[in-house]
């Protein structure tokens, strides 16, 4: 009996000690639990990224709608400041345009005026020049009545 054998036989003990207590069983068990476990982690992992494929899709979807809308809002207030530019800018003509008539009115009235001061002075000054002419020429009394007939007549021209 040689090494050989007593290694053949430990060997067979082995393999029956293995048998008999249903070792190639519980590695079955084992192995298929573990390939069970395996096939759910790759179904959740399948699932998940579906998930997150829908997810991202919407996103992007979101933000597709996001920038129209931006873009929306950004025209929209484009329109708007050029209205107002527009008002503002007709406003100030008009401001412009009436603060020139108000000026050129306020050049009339004052023109006239002054034509106004200018004929009552030399109207004054007429009189005054004619009362002296009369006074030096004729007597006291015929005077006085021609001048005050004359300044009637001068009053009721200038109104």
């Amino acid at each position: 009996m040689d090494a050989t054998f007593w290694s053949l036989v430990a060997l067979i003990i082995f393999v029956g000690v293995i048998i008999y207590m249903k070792v190639p069983k519980v590695l079955a068990r084992s192995l298929d639990e573990r390939a069970d476990r395996i096939k759910n982690e790759l179904d959740e992992a399948r699932r998940l990224r579906e998930e997150a494929q829908q997810l991202l899709a919407e996103y992007q979807r979101k933000r597709k709608e996001a920038e129209k809308e931006a873009g929306d809002i950004l025209t929209a207030a484009e329109r708007e400041a050029k209205a107002l530019l527009e008002e503002a800018k007709a406003k100030t003509e008009d401001y412009v345009a009436r603060r020139n008539k108000l000026a050129e009115q306020k050049i009339a009235q004052a023109e006239s005026e002054a034509i106004n001061e200018v004929r009552s002075s030399a109207v004054e000054i007429a009189v005054t020049a004619a009362g002296r002419l009369i006074a030096d020429k004729l007597d006291p009394k015929t005077a006085g009545e021609l001048f005050k007939k004359s300044v009637g007549e001068v009053k009721s021209r200038l109104n």
